[in-house]
């Protein structure tokens, strides 16, 4: 009786402590769990500090170069400045208020685009062809929601103005706007200029501080192609914004 007693003390026991260990490992698995996640969101903030503090570098490079471009092609052709200081109105608002803004949405955005290339078009012959187009899908529920980031059509557009070819008979730049199935399309096509251009020392600022940014703010949720096609050059972007705006909406941000 004596040893039935003994055995089931030592049993109690035994069972006693594993139940201990069990509790004190939960509890540690708790901690670590906490200490991650708190971790997790630590390096996020710290994350979102830094990216937002290079879009900030990045803007204040790219506005006084918009600037210049657009200043200097008013000068140029004094005959439309007052078309042309119209739009620029247009445009410096944007600049100035909108674009200050995370996200605008794709509606303001093209309008912007819009302007923009109205004031290139004094660089050019009223012969020349441009050709502007948009598919806009007005029902999609995203497309006047603030989740594109503003002043990102300006490179493409730029680009497309500075290499052109104008004199070429067949000369040619096209810009095509689209949005459907919750995704900002934007495509720019011009013939390239056999005049080789003069390459200065920002020379290619714009393309850099494009991708910078496309990563920076929308990493996987987008498409940047350009490619030469017999003597054309063209440049393609695609932002998935509902993607995006899901994994926003994932992450908290």
């Amino acid at each position: 009786m004596q040893e039935n007693n003994t055995i089931t003390f030592i049993f109690l026991a035994i069972l006693l402590l594993l139940v201990i260990i069990i509790c004190f490992l939960m509890y540690q698995l708790l901690q670590f769990k906490k200490s991650k996640e708190d971790a997790e969101k630590s390096f996020y903030a710290l994350e979102m500090k830094v990216n937002d503090l290079q879009l900030e570098t990045l803007e204040s490079k790219l506005n006084p170069h918009l600037f210049k471009n657009i200043l200097n092609s008013i000068q140029s052709h004094a005959y439309q400045t007052y078309f042309a200081l119209d739009k620029l109105a247009n445009v410096l608002d944007y600049i100035l208020y909108e674009s200050k803004k995370k996200f605008v949405t794709a509606k303001e955005e093209i309008d912007f685009a819009l302007n923009l290339i109205e004031i290139n078009k004094i660089k050019i012959s009223p012969l020349f062809e441009l050709k502007i187009k948009t598919n806009i899908n007005k029902e999609d529920k995203l497309y006047e929601q603030p989740l594109l980031a503003p002043l990102i059509s300006i490179d493409l557009i730029e680009n497309a103005f500075k290499h052109a070819d104008l004199q070429s008979a067949d000369a040619f730049i096209s810009v095509v706007f689209e949005f459907r199935d919750n995704a900002f399309f934007m495509t720019v096509s011009n013939k390239i200029s056999d005049k080789k251009v003069l390459k200065k020392e920002r020379s290619g600022f714009g393309h850099t501080t494009l991708e910078h940014r496309l990563r920076i703010i929308y990493k996987n949720n987008f498409k940047l192609d350009k490619f030469i096609e017999n003597d054309i050059y063209i440049a393609h972007l695609k932002i998935d914004l509902l993607e995006y705006k899901t994994e926003m909406l994932a992450t908290g941000r």
